[in-house]
């Protein structure tokens, strides 16, 4: 991702997606403090993992839900980010399939449903290290003034 000096014009769709991110994870102090890692990413698509630690924990000793939401909510951001328009959520909602279970690797899947003006849908499956489907996240985004790069 050493793109970041270029004009957004001279980068190709995939280069732009990383450079985007790159921009956007350089102050997402909250992705990276709950440990979250980049795995992939691409026009429209992002990948993000994360192991839920004993701090994440809820009254019944599992995951807390909102550490979900925001996992799901850091790959829609990622996704929605990647063609160099500042895209802000507009709505999101998450459905909680199963718990997330303490020492659990999670990965948050986003994709792009549709995106026509300055609105955008994204669906987003957060998973365990066994595949199993843990929750599903949808996202409305919005694109707001302002780019990540140079134009």
């Amino acid at each position: 991702m050493s793109d970041l000096h270029l004009r957004a014009s001279e980068l190709s769709p995939q280069q732009l997606a990383e450079a985007c991110a790159a921009a956007m994870w350089s102050t997402d102090h909250a992705s990276q403090n709950l440990g979250m890692k980049i795995e992939q990413v691409s026009p429209g698509h992002a990948i993000l993992s994360m192991e839920l630690t004993e701090k994440m924990a809820n009254g019944h000793g599992n995951c807390h839900g909102g550490y979900l939401f925001t996992l799901g909510d850091s790959a829609f951001a990622f996704a929605c980010n990647t063609y160099n328009q500042l895209t802000v959520a507009q709505h999101c909602s998450v459905t909680y399939l199963r718990p997330g279970r303490i020492g659990d690797r999670l990965t948050a899947t986003a994709k792009e449903v549709t995106r026509q003006g300055r609105s955008g849908i994204y669906d987003i499956s957060i998973t365990n290290q066994s595949g199993e489907l843990i929750a599903e996240f949808r996202g409305h985004s919005r694109t707001v003034k302002g780019t990540h790069l140079p134009e």
